[in-house]
């Protein structure tokens, strides 16, 4: 029994470091300084849209249109690092 009630003692003390740790995390978010939202909007909109070409890019067979979609996703992760850069 010693040893199954250590094993109970360490899962729940790893669960509540855990919790701790995803509430440090939104308290970190929510007070993040958001100095332009409409620029973190864009940001947000280029990101998913890489997400999705990538995802089509995975699936594509074609190779022209999997030309198409790299060239796209070359042009997304330059609007993003201008963004960033700004």
């Amino acid at each position: 029994m010693g040893d199954a009630g250590e094993g109970l003692i360490d899962a729940e003390s790893r669960i509540s470091e855990r919790m701790e740790e995803l509430e440090r995390g939104r308290v970190e978010r929510r007070h993040q300084d958001v100095r332009n939202p409409e620029q973190q909007q864009a940001l947000e909109s280029l990101r998913l849209a890489r997400a999705e070409l990538g995802r089509q890019r995975a699936f594509t067979v074609h190779e022209r249109r999997v030309a198409m979609i790299t060239d796209a996703i070359a042009e997304i992760d330059r609007r993003i690092a201008a963004i960033a850069v700004s």
